[in-house]
């Protein structure tokens, strides 16, 4: 690894240890970059999620080294307890249809997912960004960016510890894994896209038989039962994972294209929901093992651009979360990875102006890796959005086994680019001829 200068505390300061900042140091100490990785929490700690890993999301935990295997802590020696839980696909349920879907054996990801708490997941990725040589300090709640005289983002500053005390960070370029509050890129002017979508998800943990379900299950439609008998449909989809320790994580979400965003009381709607499911299962409240917790869901690049004057934005600072299905983590991985490519590049440049360039295009990358595929997913959340739209795909094409094959590979963006089958050449065409959204 490179030593940091006498100006610099590191070469890159990645402010976040989520799965998009510790992608992001992963790749970025792998490229020899000296790397700080700064945490507000210190771990263990929780996030709001639905703790379900597509395949895509498994490609890129895989492509850090850690082990997925079936009850695998994921690092020997770690310390960390928690294991993984495999699921074949996804079960959909909607229309008095129950859809069992399995992941497409592809080239280009594994053929399976995984569930894991967050609340050991994001450590798990953490460590191991320590072990190829990126320097972790947790109880680091930045609280600014620091500028030189041009107004170009030079570091960070920070209350340290459990004193808070006032601290300083000092590298030539930081990344954003700030979650969705995304204060570093707010305090640089980069606000939500109104335009964009947007959405938002509560979740709770329930003791439960259903804890080993082998398919991660969403609802399309989520219905309350009357105390007259009756049934009545309740805005928004929802989930049930099983996670493997006796719990499941069921949770739900609305996306801003609904007519009922506004006007929710989300926790009392996931309440009304889970109440109408068979009681066996156990999705109630003396089973509870904590309280609903929830969170906005930044979506479709909905904040842009992703990089300006020294500063990187990944994950749900980036608003970079799928807007088909609500998965995140994927994403977030995916984009730290081309933001520590980036800076590598830059430090590898000889002059300011070549070091911009190769930040610079980053926005590019971004555009050119999911910005057709954003686009397409803002139709959708639009038409979706409509009730009368999402009933008739509901009640006509949950029952059409091979057209739903094609929207889980599309929601899940789960394709081979070469090489794939006819579901993979459409869905690949649809993105060819598709505007990029603009990173």
């Amino acid at each position: 690894m490179s030593a940091p200068s006498a100006q610099h505390d590191a070469d890159v300061i990645v402010v976040g240890a989520g799965p998009g900042g510790s992608a992001a140091a992963y790749h970025a100490a792998l490229h020899g970059l000296n790397v700080l990785l700064l945490e507000k929490s210190s771990f263990p700690r929780d996030k709001v999620c639905g703790d379900g890993l597509t395949p895509r999301a498994v490609k890129s935990i895989v492509g850090m080294g850690i082990d997925t295997t079936q009850g695998a802590t994921g690092i020997e020696g770690s310390g960390i307890e928690g294991k993984w839980i495999r699921n074949k696909g996804l079960r959909v349920i909607g229309g008095g249809v129950r859809l069992e879907l399995d992941w497409p054996e592809l080239a280009s990801f594994p053929d399976y997912g995984l569930v894991r708490p967050r609340s050991d997941f994001d450590e798990l990725l953490a460590r191991r960004a320590q072990q190829v040589g990126a320097k972790l300090v947790e109880q680091c709640n930045v609280t600014g960016a620091l500028h030189d005289e041009s107004g170009r983002v030079v570091g960070v500053r920070a209350k340290v510890g459990p004193g808070k005390e006032l601290e300083e960070f000092r590298a030539p370029v930081v990344i954003a894994a700030d979650g969705m509050s995304g204060r570093l890129g707010l305090g640089e002017g980069i606000a939500r896209d109104e335009k964009r979508p947007m959405g938002v998800a509560v979740r709770r943990y329930y003791k439960s038989p259903r804890h080993d379900d082998d398919y991660l299950e969403s609802w399309l439609e989520l219905w309350e039962e009357l105390p007259d008998g009756e049934r009545r449909l309740l805005p928004g989809y929802g989930w049930i994972f099983g996670v493997g320790d006796g719990t499941s994580n069921v949770g739900l979400g609305i996306l801003d294209s609904s007519a009922s965003f506004q006007n929710l009381n989300y926790r009392d709607l996931l309440t009304r929901w889970l109440d109408g499911l068979p009681g066996e299962w156990g999705y109630v409240e003396e089973n509870a093992t904590g309280p609903t917790r929830g969170g906005g869901l930044p979506m479709g690049f909905n904040k842009h651009p992703h990089y300006k004057d020294g500063l990187l934005l990944v994950g749900d600072a980036a608003g970079a979360i799928n807007p088909f299905n609500g998965e995140g983590i994927a994403y977030a991985m995916e984009t730290g990875q081309l933001a520590a490519e980036a800076v590598a590049q830059s430090q590898a440049r000889r002059t300011d102006a070549a070091r911009e360039r190769a930040l610079a295009g980053y926005n590019a990358a971004l555009a050119d890796h999911l910005g057709s595929y954003y686009r397409l997913g803002g139709i959708f959340v639009k038409l979706i959005g409509n009730p009368h739209v999402m009933r008739a795909a509901t009640k006509y094409g949950l029952p059409r086994q091979t057209l739903m094959k094609f929207v889980l590979k599309m929601m899940a963006n789960l394709t081979d680019a070469r090489d794939g089958d006819a579901m993979d050449r459409i869905l690949v065409g649809l993105q060819k001829v598709t505007p990029a959204v603009r990173s």
